[in-house]
Protein backbone atom coordinates (compact mmCIF):
# COMPACT_ATOMS: atom_id res chain seq x y z
CA UNK A 1 0.00 0.00 0.00
CA UNK A 2 1.02 3.60 -0.63
CA UNK A 3 2.32 4.98 2.40
CA UNK A 4 1.52 8.38 0.90
CA UNK A 5 -2.03 7.88 0.82
CA UNK A 6 -2.11 7.00 4.67
CA UNK A 7 0.14 9.71 6.01
CA UNK A 8 0.36 13.90 4.94
CA UNK A 9 4.09 15.07 3.93
CA UNK A 10 5.54 15.52 7.25
CA UNK A 11 7.04 18.96 6.25
CA UNK A 12 3.66 20.34 5.24
CA UNK A 13 1.83 18.94 8.22
CA UNK A 14 4.91 20.29 10.91
CA UNK A 15 4.18 23.43 9.35
CA UNK A 16 0.76 23.90 9.88
CA UNK A 17 0.52 22.86 13.43
CA UNK A 18 3.59 24.11 14.25
CA UNK A 19 2.27 28.19 13.11
CA UNK A 20 -1.09 27.31 14.71
CA UNK A 21 0.42 26.38 18.09
CA UNK A 22 2.85 29.30 17.82
CA UNK A 23 0.04 31.38 17.64
CA UNK A 24 -1.85 29.91 20.32
CA UNK A 25 1.53 30.17 22.80
CA UNK A 26 2.47 34.17 22.12
CA UNK A 27 -0.94 34.67 24.36
CA UNK A 28 0.93 35.01 27.52
CA UNK A 29 3.33 37.50 26.07
CA UNK A 30 0.84 39.86 24.70
CA UNK A 31 -1.27 41.95 26.43
CA UNK A 32 -3.82 43.93 24.30
CA UNK A 33 -6.92 45.98 26.02
CA UNK A 34 -10.04 44.58 24.87
CA UNK A 35 -12.91 46.13 22.97
CA UNK A 36 -16.53 46.08 22.73
CA UNK A 37 -18.47 46.05 19.49
CA UNK A 38 -22.09 46.84 19.20
CA UNK A 39 -24.04 46.61 16.51
CA UNK A 40 -27.51 47.88 16.36
CA UNK A 41 -29.83 45.64 14.26
CA UNK A 42 -33.84 47.20 13.91
CA UNK A 43 -33.34 48.73 17.37
CA UNK A 44 -31.53 45.36 19.07
CA UNK A 45 -28.02 45.87 20.20
CA UNK A 46 -25.94 43.33 19.77
CA UNK A 47 -22.93 43.48 21.88
CA UNK A 48 -19.75 41.50 21.86
CA UNK A 49 -16.14 41.91 23.61
CA UNK A 50 -13.40 41.40 21.64
CA UNK A 51 -9.93 40.70 22.81
CA UNK A 52 -6.19 39.47 21.63
CA UNK A 53 -7.59 35.29 22.62
CA UNK A 54 -10.80 35.42 20.30
CA UNK A 55 -8.81 37.28 17.34
CA UNK A 56 -5.99 34.67 17.75
CA UNK A 57 -9.09 31.99 18.29
CA UNK A 58 -10.99 33.32 15.12
CA UNK A 59 -7.19 33.45 13.28
CA UNK A 60 -6.11 29.65 13.64
CA UNK A 61 -9.38 28.92 12.89
CA UNK A 62 -8.95 30.26 9.24
CA UNK A 63 -5.15 28.77 9.24
CA UNK A 64 -6.62 25.25 10.00
CA UNK A 65 -8.72 25.24 7.23
CA UNK A 66 -6.51 26.47 4.98
CA UNK A 67 -3.78 24.22 6.24
CA UNK A 68 -6.07 21.52 5.96
CA UNK A 69 -6.96 21.84 2.03
CA UNK A 70 -2.76 22.25 1.44
CA UNK A 71 -1.90 19.18 3.30
CA UNK A 72 -4.92 17.38 1.14
CA UNK A 73 -3.33 18.69 -1.83
CA UNK A 74 -0.48 16.78 -1.74
CA UNK A 75 -2.79 13.32 -1.36
CA UNK A 76 -2.54 11.13 -5.03
CA UNK A 77 -6.73 11.25 -4.69
CA UNK A 78 -7.18 14.88 -4.30
CA UNK A 79 -10.32 16.61 -5.16
CA UNK A 80 -11.72 20.22 -6.15
CA UNK A 81 -13.73 20.17 -2.80
CA UNK A 82 -10.86 20.02 -0.65
CA UNK A 83 -11.24 22.99 1.49
CA UNK A 84 -14.78 22.55 1.49
CA UNK A 85 -14.78 18.99 2.69
CA UNK A 86 -11.77 18.82 4.76
CA UNK A 87 -11.83 22.47 6.32
CA UNK A 88 -14.21 22.03 8.66
CA UNK A 89 -13.54 19.78 11.34
CA UNK A 90 -10.03 20.83 11.61
CA UNK A 91 -11.35 24.61 12.22
CA UNK A 92 -13.56 23.74 14.65
CA UNK A 93 -11.10 21.82 16.55
CA UNK A 94 -8.37 25.03 16.76
CA UNK A 95 -11.06 27.65 17.48
CA UNK A 96 -12.12 25.12 20.58
CA UNK A 97 -8.74 24.79 21.66
CA UNK A 98 -8.81 28.66 22.53
CA UNK A 99 -11.74 28.45 24.99
CA UNK A 100 -10.33 26.33 27.63
CA UNK A 101 -6.93 28.87 26.91
CA UNK A 102 -9.04 31.74 27.33
CA UNK A 103 -10.21 30.75 30.82
CA UNK A 104 -7.64 28.92 32.41
CA UNK A 105 -4.66 31.22 34.02
CA UNK A 106 -1.08 31.06 32.61
CA UNK A 107 0.73 28.43 34.18
CA UNK A 108 1.59 24.40 34.07
CA UNK A 109 -2.23 23.50 33.31
CA UNK A 110 -2.21 26.35 30.45
CA UNK A 111 0.82 24.80 29.43
CA UNK A 112 -0.32 20.80 29.20
CA UNK A 113 -3.89 21.99 27.60
CA UNK A 114 -1.95 23.60 24.96
CA UNK A 115 0.54 20.70 24.61
CA UNK A 116 -2.59 18.39 24.14
CA UNK A 117 -4.75 20.77 21.71
CA UNK A 118 -1.86 20.33 19.54
CA UNK A 119 -1.41 16.92 19.42
CA UNK A 120 -5.44 16.55 19.01
CA UNK A 121 -5.02 18.95 15.97
CA UNK A 122 -2.62 17.11 14.39
CA UNK A 123 -4.31 13.74 14.81
CA UNK A 124 -7.03 15.68 13.32
CA UNK A 125 -5.17 16.97 10.07
CA UNK A 126 -3.94 13.56 9.51
CA UNK A 127 -7.59 11.83 9.98
CA UNK A 128 -8.49 14.39 7.05
CA UNK A 129 -5.99 12.94 5.16
CA UNK A 130 -6.45 9.56 5.47
CA UNK A 131 -9.85 9.51 4.58
CA UNK A 132 -9.45 11.10 1.32
CA UNK A 133 -8.72 8.09 -0.32
CA UNK A 134 -12.20 5.78 0.15
CA UNK A 135 -10.38 2.76 -0.73
CA UNK A 136 -8.24 3.23 2.25
CA UNK A 137 -7.56 0.24 5.04
CA UNK A 138 -7.54 2.70 7.66
CA UNK A 139 -10.39 5.26 6.37
CA UNK A 140 -12.87 3.55 8.12
CA UNK A 141 -11.15 3.96 11.67
CA UNK A 142 -10.31 7.39 10.62
CA UNK A 143 -13.86 8.26 9.77
CA UNK A 144 -14.67 6.92 13.01
CA UNK A 145 -12.27 9.12 15.05
CA UNK A 146 -13.42 12.19 13.01
CA UNK A 147 -16.65 12.05 13.86
CA UNK A 148 -16.01 11.07 17.49
CA UNK A 149 -13.79 14.30 17.86
CA UNK A 150 -16.47 16.25 16.22
CA UNK A 151 -18.99 15.62 18.43
CA UNK A 152 -16.57 15.68 21.77
CA UNK A 153 -15.88 19.63 19.98
CA UNK A 154 -19.38 20.23 19.71
CA UNK A 155 -19.95 19.31 23.40
CA UNK A 156 -17.00 21.73 24.76
CA UNK A 157 -19.07 24.49 22.63
CA UNK A 158 -22.24 23.49 24.19
CA UNK A 159 -20.91 23.30 27.33
CA UNK A 160 -18.84 26.96 26.77
CA UNK A 161 -21.87 28.93 25.23
CA UNK A 162 -24.34 27.95 28.19
CA UNK A 163 -21.48 28.72 30.72
CA UNK A 164 -20.91 31.95 29.03
CA UNK A 165 -24.66 32.64 29.62
CA UNK A 166 -25.51 34.23 26.39
CA UNK A 167 -28.48 35.02 25.29
CA UNK A 168 -31.13 32.54 23.30
CA UNK A 169 -30.33 34.61 19.78
CA UNK A 170 -26.97 34.12 20.13
CA UNK A 171 -26.98 31.07 21.43
CA UNK A 172 -29.35 29.02 19.28
CA UNK A 173 -27.64 30.01 15.69
CA UNK A 174 -23.73 29.21 16.72
CA UNK A 175 -25.22 25.37 18.01
CA UNK A 176 -27.88 25.06 15.19
CA UNK A 177 -25.32 26.07 12.24
CA UNK A 178 -22.07 24.52 13.67
CA UNK A 179 -24.36 21.27 14.41
CA UNK A 180 -25.49 21.67 10.28
CA UNK A 181 -21.85 21.56 9.36
CA UNK A 182 -20.76 18.76 11.55
CA UNK A 183 -23.65 16.09 10.81
CA UNK A 184 -23.04 17.17 6.70
CA UNK A 185 -19.84 16.08 7.06
CA UNK A 186 -20.12 13.32 9.40
CA UNK A 187 -22.40 11.62 6.92
CA UNK A 188 -20.42 12.75 4.52
CA UNK A 189 -17.64 10.73 5.97
CA UNK A 190 -19.73 7.31 6.00
CA UNK A 191 -21.74 7.88 2.86
CA UNK A 192 -20.58 5.48 0.01
CA UNK A 193 -20.54 7.61 -2.75
CA UNK A 194 -19.25 10.33 -0.54
CA UNK A 195 -22.53 12.34 -0.75
CA UNK A 196 -23.55 15.09 0.75
CA UNK A 197 -27.12 14.48 2.59
CA UNK A 198 -28.42 17.76 3.09
CA UNK A 199 -31.65 16.79 4.30
CA UNK A 200 -30.56 14.59 7.27
CA UNK A 201 -28.38 17.59 8.30
CA UNK A 202 -30.85 19.95 8.08
CA UNK A 203 -33.61 18.15 9.96
CA UNK A 204 -31.33 16.98 12.59
CA UNK A 205 -29.99 20.57 13.03
CA UNK A 206 -33.25 21.71 13.45
CA UNK A 207 -34.54 19.28 15.59
CA UNK A 208 -31.84 19.85 18.25
CA UNK A 209 -32.54 23.64 17.50
CA UNK A 210 -35.51 23.43 19.11
CA UNK A 211 -34.20 21.64 21.71
CA UNK A 212 -31.94 23.67 22.47
CA UNK A 213 -34.97 26.66 22.99
CA UNK A 214 -36.58 24.62 25.32
CA UNK A 215 -33.57 23.20 27.59
CA UNK A 216 -32.44 27.35 28.09
CA UNK A 217 -35.10 27.77 29.82
CA UNK A 218 -34.69 25.39 32.12
CA UNK A 219 -32.44 25.58 35.34
CA UNK A 220 -29.75 23.05 34.35
CA UNK A 221 -25.95 23.41 34.79
CA UNK A 222 -23.79 23.93 31.16
CA UNK A 223 -22.38 20.16 31.65
CA UNK A 224 -25.52 18.46 31.50
CA UNK A 225 -27.18 20.82 28.65
CA UNK A 226 -24.18 19.92 26.44
CA UNK A 227 -24.45 16.34 27.66
CA UNK A 228 -27.84 16.11 26.49
CA UNK A 229 -27.66 17.86 23.39
CA UNK A 230 -24.79 15.88 22.50
CA UNK A 231 -26.52 12.47 23.44
CA UNK A 232 -29.59 13.30 20.74
CA UNK A 233 -27.62 14.71 17.76
CA UNK A 234 -25.12 11.89 18.05
CA UNK A 235 -27.43 9.17 18.12
CA UNK A 236 -29.46 10.54 15.35
CA UNK A 237 -26.25 11.18 13.29
CA UNK A 238 -25.25 7.45 13.86
CA UNK A 239 -28.64 6.23 12.90
CA UNK A 240 -27.98 8.44 9.95
CA UNK A 241 -24.89 7.14 9.08
CA UNK A 242 -26.19 3.40 9.11
CA UNK A 243 -29.16 4.48 7.06
CA UNK A 244 -27.22 5.63 4.34
CA UNK A 245 -24.99 3.08 4.78
CA UNK A 246 -27.80 0.08 3.99
CA UNK A 247 -27.34 -0.91 7.48
CA UNK A 248 -30.88 -3.62 8.46
CA UNK A 249 -32.05 -4.85 11.93
CA UNK A 250 -30.86 -4.68 15.07
CA UNK A 251 -27.71 -3.03 13.60
CA UNK A 252 -29.40 -0.22 12.53
CA UNK A 253 -30.08 1.54 15.77
CA UNK A 254 -28.53 -0.95 18.60
CA UNK A 255 -25.41 1.41 18.70
CA UNK A 256 -27.39 4.74 18.37
CA UNK A 257 -29.02 3.54 21.93
CA UNK A 258 -25.98 2.87 23.52
CA UNK A 259 -24.37 5.70 23.10
CA UNK A 260 -27.67 7.72 24.01
CA UNK A 261 -27.90 5.82 26.71
CA UNK A 262 -24.22 6.43 28.37
CA UNK A 263 -24.67 10.00 27.65
CA UNK A 264 -28.12 10.22 29.11
CA UNK A 265 -26.76 7.97 32.24
CA UNK A 266 -23.69 10.60 32.90
CA UNK A 267 -25.78 13.54 32.71
CA UNK A 268 -28.26 12.36 35.02
CA UNK A 269 -25.27 11.21 37.56
CA UNK A 270 -23.69 14.85 36.90
CA UNK A 271 -27.00 16.42 37.55
CA UNK A 272 -27.38 14.20 41.08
Amino acid sequence: MDRSTNFPDINRLSIVAGVIILLYATIPFVNLPSQQININFFSIVFAYRLDFTSIISILVAVLAASGSDWLVQSHPHRDSHSFIRHGFIPALTAWVIGVPLSSLSIGPEWWVVLALGGLLLILVFISEYIVVDPHSAAHVPASMGLTAVSFALYLTLAITVRAAGLRLFLLAPALVISLFLLVLRSINLRAPFGSWNYYWATGISIFIGQLVVGLHYLPINSIVFGLVLVAIAYSLTLFAENLEEGVIGNKLWIEPLIIFSILIFISLVIKI
